[in-house]
């Protein structure tokens, strides 16, 4: 087996690349809206719906996105996370 410690630590790709590309991605980020149905036909969002809704606000954050609503369809009507706050 070969001793790498010998070899100098280095990133794949220099600190300023890595940058540029952080500022690139941040600059194409958009506010997303997130629908999905319920065929039971009442929207009322579940507590799975909340935490699921949380979940994916908090992992869309630290890469700039925004969750500007989360709507729950149904044919009863629709539901929108942000018109009851839970965003």
């Amino acid at each position: 087996m070969k001793n790498w410690k010998h070899l100098p630590r280095q990133s794949p790709s220099p600190r300023s690349q890595r940058l540029q590309t952080a500022r690139d991605i941040n600059a194409v980020t958009q506010p997303v809206v997130w629908l999905h149905n319920h065929p039971s036909g009442d929207p009322t969002p579940s507590h799975a719906d909340i935490q699921m809704t949380q979940a994916i606000v908090d992992v869309a954050k630290p890469f700039g996105i925004s969750v500007h609503d989360y709507i729950i369809v149904s044919k009863e009507g629709h539901v929108s996370f942000k018109g009851l706050k839970l965003i």
